[in-house]
């Protein structure tokens, strides 16, 4: 296959030069590069030479790719690599990858960039389809993929997760006729619930901070610290009866709860699960907010450790999440549901200015089957009126 340039909205995208050798290495000194993608660690300057005189010119001349440095169309600078990665002509589809060099971000480079060579694919390749994975938690490469048009539908194991993480890859598709055109905003604009909810999940999980009388309590991602507290939590007699955590609950519940639900949640942006400490930084109880199907209603849950029940923590941190939901994240309402009888659960939501509003019969799962439940819900002008 013949290189080929293109320029659009202000971008030449050309084949890759020895010449780009020393700014491809400077990129890719870049932390999130070497956190997201596959590129070899340490990044010398050898291996950058190599990219652009052996491996991009290889994947031309075969016809297995089509890698693009992306540039300035009026400076020539470099501002990041988009390509096609793989092309399956079997199936007439391909993979679009692509990096943002650190001095470029912020200035919707790839979005641009992806869409363009998305065009060309189906315009002059004729492909049917166009492919993206990305790491589950690279919700900038996540947000840049809707932005360009595709639609991103699951989740699935990946072929080669980088070093250190997550072996679960986010996929989306592009078919003709879905690419915005040059200038259009396009899905996922900077004013939508998508763009607030990545630039909130891509980051750290904030730590959050909750008064009560004498004290000051600390919401803060869970940590290994905290499962023996937690282990002994879910030991406890009315947890067992109230929840469904495993019987007997062992170290090893703890630590995949840790692992697959409150890390998960958090690079998956659908949830955000909390340790509430006390002054000394000691657990004393969970606090987790789920968001659901619906992308604007959220749902709370809790559990205390024994030792620190009827202090008023909880109240306190359901109320400081709560707000901390429909401020950050966006959300119109939160649910508070627990099963008919949970008369302590039922007071921290109300203390927390929940409103009841019923029973739902046959609504959560009990260890005996389905049982009905208390639902209660706060709503955002809940806390402006």
């Amino acid at each position: 296959m013949e290189p080929v340039e293109i320029t659009e909205d202000g971008l030449l995208l050309r084949p890759w030069r020895a010449t780009d050798a020393d700014a491809v290495h400077r990129a890719c000194q870049d932390p999130d590069i070497q956190r997201w993608t596959t590129v070899p660690r340490p990044y010398l300057p050898e291996r950058a030479h190599a990219f652009v005189t052996e491996i991009t010119p290889a994947a031309w001349a075969e016809g297995t790719g089509a890698p693009f440095a992306v540039c300035d169309a009026d400076t020539g600078e470099l501002l990041g690599s988009c390509g096609l990665v793989s092309i399956d002509r079997a199936l007439d589809s391909a993979e679009i990858g692509y990096w943002t060099a650190p001095w470029a971000r912020g200035r919707g480079v790839t979005v641009r960039a992806t869409r363009a060579v998305a065009r060309w694919a189906f315009d002059a390749l004729k492909l049917r389809r166009l492919i993206w994975q990305a790491e589950v938690g690279n919700h900038a490469s996540r947000l840049v993929a809707l932005r360009a048009g595709f639609q991103v539908s699951g989740e699935l194991r990946l072929a080669h997760p980088t070093e250190g993480g997550r072996p679960a890859g986010w996929i989306g598709s592009l078919l003709p006729g879905e690419v915005p055109a040059p200038g259009e905003p396009g899905p996922a604009g900077p004013d939508t619930l998508d763009a607030r909810r990545a630039a909130v999940f891509g980051r750290p999980q904030p730590v959050l901070f909750a008064a009560t009388t004498g004290t000051e309590l600390r919401l803060r991602p869970m940590a290994e610290r905290d499962l023996d507290a937690i282990v002994a939590t879910c030991q406890d007699p009315d947890t067992i009866r109230w929840t469904t955590v495993p019987h007997p609950y062992r170290r090893e519940h703890a630590e995949g709860f840790l692992r697959d639900f409150a890390d998960a949640a958090w690079a998956r942006g659908t949830g955000a699960y909390y340790t509430v400490a006390d002054a000394d930084d000691r657990y004393v109880a969970s606090v987790d907010l789920r968001l659901g199907p619906d992308p604007l209603n959220g749902n709370v849950g809790f559990m205390t450790a024994p030792h620190a029940r009827g202090r008023g923590y909880l109240p306190a941190a359901v109320g400081a999440l709560a707000a901390w939901g429909f401020t950050t994240l966006g959300l119109a309402r939160i649910e508070w549901l627990a099963l008919v009888g949970n008369t302590a659960s039922r007071r921290v939501a109300e203390k927390a200015g929940f409103s009841f509003e019923g029973t739902a019969r046959g609504r959560l799962v009990t260890r005996d089957g389905r049982g009905d439940a208390w639902v209660a819900a706060l709503l955002a002008e809940d806390l402006t009126s």
